[in-house]
């Protein structure tokens, strides 16, 4: 058989949009076949939005007079897009050990479709859910679980807010990514989202104000989701005085682009590295 014909009984590259396609479908396919994970993806960020909110109620003092559950709701969009985000990269470790993983690496794929594809559909999973709750936390203080809100998604904001939490959930689905690539244990994942992740959240600006608290103030200001927090306040907020002291607006989008950048770049030098443990 001549070269020619060699060359042209070889099987096309599918390029890089239909690997990114077909693995992001299928991570939505698998979680909405998993109804567990809605119910606890959204079911404990209200809890405790509720639970805490009205615990703090009396002794939260927060900028421009906020009530607790006002200053907390920005945090726990950011906690559903975190939880969602680094929680559908899990998926990786399962596919390791299903043996799907290996099948998608020996494909006449390019490896940015293999992290992309993954990415992006843990991204559009945990924006849902966020535009879940930002839909539904207003109606809790209507029924009285909750006071009036200043702060949210409105028709005026509800482009600038899907667009920001999109950008903060493909940053946090990325840096799961890299998490979970070189791990063989969802034991071990958990493990680093207890000991890492949630205090990453944490110290966002999520739960307490950064404040003028020595050291602490500078592990708050050299977290990256500090700035995706803050930037989803300055979107939702009402009050030009509740959001004088956070990063301004262009600070707050560059960190989150430079943070997303660097984490996918990363993943796709992670995953085109050749090693005995994707072979397992």
């Amino acid at each position: 058989m001549t070269d020619r014909a060699i060359e042209r009984n070889r099987p096309a590259m599918p390029g890089l949009w239909l690997p990114v396609y077909t693995l992001a479908h299928r991570e939505l396919t698998r979680f909405f076949r998993q109804r567990t994970r809605i119910v606890g993806a959204l079911g404990q960020p209200i809890i405790f939005w509720v639970l805490f909110g009205a615990g703090l109620q009396g002794s939260f003092r927060g900028p421009a007079e906020m009530s607790y559950q006002e200053y907390f709701f920005p945090g726990v969009a950011a906690m559903i897009l975190m939880f969602t985000a680094i929680y559908s990269t899990i998926s990786i470790i399962e596919d390791r050990r299903e043996g799907f993983l290996q099948g998608v690496l020996v494909a006449p794929v390019p490896r940015i479709s293999l992290v992309l594809g993954k990415v992006i559909g843990g991204t559009v999973l945990a924006v849902l859910q966020a535009m879940v709750f930002l839909t539904v936390g207003p109606a809790l203080s209507w029924v009285g679980l909750a006071p009036e809100l200043h702060t949210g998604l409105t028709w005026q904001n509800a482009a600038a807010t899907i667009g920001f939490l999109t950008l903060v959930g493909f940053s946090l689905t990325a840096l799961g990514y890299l998490i979970a690539w070189p791990m063989d244990s969802t034991h071990g994942f958990h493990a680093i989202m207890s000991i890492f992740l949630m205090p990453m959240w944490l110290l966002s600006g999520s739960f307490f104000p950064p404040g003028e608290s020595g050291w602490l103030s500078w592990v708050i200001r050299l977290n990256p989701l500090t700035y995706g927090v803050a930037g989803l306040r300055r979107i939702m907020s009402s009050n030009p005085a509740a959001v004088e002291r956070l990063p301004e607006w262009w600070v707050c989008l560059t960190v989150t682009i430079l943070a997303a950048t660097c984490y996918v770049s990363i993943a796709v030098w992670m995953t085109g590295r050749r090693s005995a443990h994707n072979a397992r």
